[in-house]
């Protein structure tokens, strides 16, 4: 097992160091001037003044240096925890303003992540074994799973909130109100995560249902079902066995899905406003901010690596087949 381990923990390690430098490199292909960007904000008229903004922001940014130079400075900072200053909201520091939009983003995908694996894979498991389920969960699905992120985000603003009126479209919680722990902002709070956990979790949920329905029928009609059954062994048990097989391609199919996941859950904040990672991205784009879109990158990758990596130790507790064969192989 610690090879095993050994060997997914270097696998990781390649894939965080080419992560790292796409990360750094993509800001550096976008087209503007961050720097000019800042000193027009600034509104200042006097060319001796701008100039010399120019120079102090160029020295702060490093961009004065030589690319190589850049690269080999941002791999200190980021091992010594430093994403360094938002151009943006210039003079704060970029992991202050990640851990503000953290709390939104892990809030709204943690819960349609985890609930809509259960639930699909229990819908999709029902309705292997139930015409009637199957009839109804089979279409649906297919209709859920194909819907865009972003489309079904703005199909519930339109339908539940401007023509409904029964959730706010817009803000992690109405501009009127102070982030506290009272019992009325966090109902709030709430309302407005209503509607996009729900574009999350309903287009996650066809897919996870789609995928264990045929899992489960491909299982009851493998050879040790047909065998279990000449056996006289209950039904009860043959679908027993059924759901733990067809549960680790599931299990397998998360960790695949879930940059897929990720990105659907930054579009859908951007739709409705919300107060993420997803909205810090398009602020960051608009205003250039080369050091939060790498900060943000960089912390969606941690996040995404860290969740692949408690899959695979998931993988390995419920497959008594992957302990097995690393014992083989030790032996």
């Amino acid at each position: 097992m610690r090879r095993y381990f050994g060997r997914k923990l270097v696998v990781y390690g390649l894939t965080f160091v080419v992560a790292v430098t796409v990360d750094w490199m993509i800001p550096r292909f976008m087209p503007g001037d961050p720097v000019a960007g800042m000193v027009a904000r600034a509104n200042v008229s006097q060319p001796a003044a701008v100039e010399a903004m120019r120079q102090y922001y160029t020295n702060l940014f490093g961009f004065d240096q030589p690319l190589w130079r850049q690269y080999l400075n941002f791999w200190t900072a980021l091992l010594h925890g430093d994403f360094g200053i938002s151009i943006w909201v210039f003079p704060t520091p970029v992991s202050d303003v990640i851990m503000g939009a953290v709390p939104y983003t892990l809030g709204l995908m943690i819960p349609s992540v985890l609930l809509s694996w259960v639930i699909g894979n229990r819908l999709g498991a029902y309705a292997a074994r139930r015409r009637l389920l199957d009839n109804t969960v089979l279409p649906v699905g297919y209709l859920l799973t194909a819907m865009p992120y972003m489309w079904l985000a703005v199909l519930l603003a339109w339908g539940l909130g401007v023509i409904a009126g029964v959730f706010p479209i817009a803000g992690g919680y109405s501009f009127s109100m102070q982030p506290n722990w009272s019992a009325e902002f966090l109902l709030d709070l709430l309302h407005h995560w209503a509607l996009p956990f729900a574009s999350l979790f309903l287009v996650a949920l066809g897919g996870w249902a789609i995928g264990m329905r045929n899992m489960i029928i491909y299982e009851l009609e493998s050879d040790y079902s047909t065998y279990l059954a000449a056996l006289g062994a209950p039904q009860r048990l043959i679908r027993r066995y059924a759901f733990r097989n067809a549960v680790l391609p599931q299990i397998t199919g998360l960790a695949l899905q879930l940059g897929v996941l990720v990105a659907g859950a930054l579009v859908t904040e951007i739709v409705f406003s919300y107060p993420g990672l997803g909205s810090l991205i398009l602020k960051a784009v608009q205003n250039q901010d080369f050091f939060l879109l790498q900060g943000t990158f960089m912390f969606i990758v941690l996040g995404v690596l860290a969740a692949n990596f408690i899959i695979d130790i998931v993988y390995v507790v419920v497959d008594p087949r992957t302990r097995a064969g690393m014992a083989g192989a030790q032996a």
